[in-house]
């Protein structure tokens, strides 16, 4: 019985982060600023990796594993919203006018109207 329920359990988190995963990679193809396509993305890998690790370590076979992947998480944690927020100040940065940007590019303007 403690196995079926690993199981789903298991299975229920994996499928939620690739879910999760998928998503995100829609958003970055949505968006077309790179600061909303980076956002998409650093948002989607957090929390789909945690979801993914999570459904790993409910089926780890010990518990040295499982405070590995903790420990994977942890770091994901705090390595991917940092290194995404360095870039986007690296965007600011380098472009004075980031503010006046439009939200479409040109090309896709001209085909609205």
């Amino acid at each position: 019985m403690l196995d079926w329920l690993r199981f789903i359990l298991t299975t229920g988190l994996l499928a939620s982060g690739l879910t999760i995963l998928i998503t995100s990679v829609i958003g970055v193809y949505k968006f077309d600023y790179v600061l909303n396509r980076m956002h998409a993305a650093a948002m989607g890998d957090t929390l789909g990796v945690l979801f993914c690790l999570l459904g790993l370590t409910v089926s780890a076979p010990d518990i040295w594993t499982a405070l590995k992947l903790l420990l994977i998480i942890v770091f994901l944690w705090f390595a991917s919203p940092v290194s995404s927020h360095l870039v986007a100040r690296l965007e600011v940065t380098i472009n004075p006018n980031w503010h006046q940007l439009p939200l479409k590019p040109e090309h896709l303007m001209e085909e609205d109207t």
